[in-house]
């Protein structure tokens, strides 16, 4: 079979803080629904961590679930390149 795109959906997973029920956490599925790149959201408030597809750079959507008053960070990978703050 021949691909046409190379689109290739990645998946990010991200520990959010600060939802205290069921209705945060679908507050912050919309948040990151709708930041740009995002294909699809799923939040669990239970474990307290988001499953993010699509294009989206991991400090995009943190920085959308903090604009919203919720805590995040990336579950998934313990290197973070690009503008992090380097603050000891």
């Amino acid at each position: 079979m021949d691909q046409q795109g190379s689109h290739q959906v990645r998946e990010t997973v991200l520990t959010v803080s600060g939802m205290t029920c069921g209705g945060c956490a679908n507050t912050v599925t919309r948040i990151l629904s709708r930041v740009p790149g995002v294909v699809g959201a799923k939040v669990d408030f239970t474990t307290g961590r988001a499953t993010i597809k699509g294009e989206a750079p991991p400090a995009e959507l943190i920085a959308a679930v903090e604009a919203a008053g919720y805590g995040a960070k990336d579950a998934g990978s313990d290197a973070q390149t690009g503008g992090s703050n380097g603050s000891d």
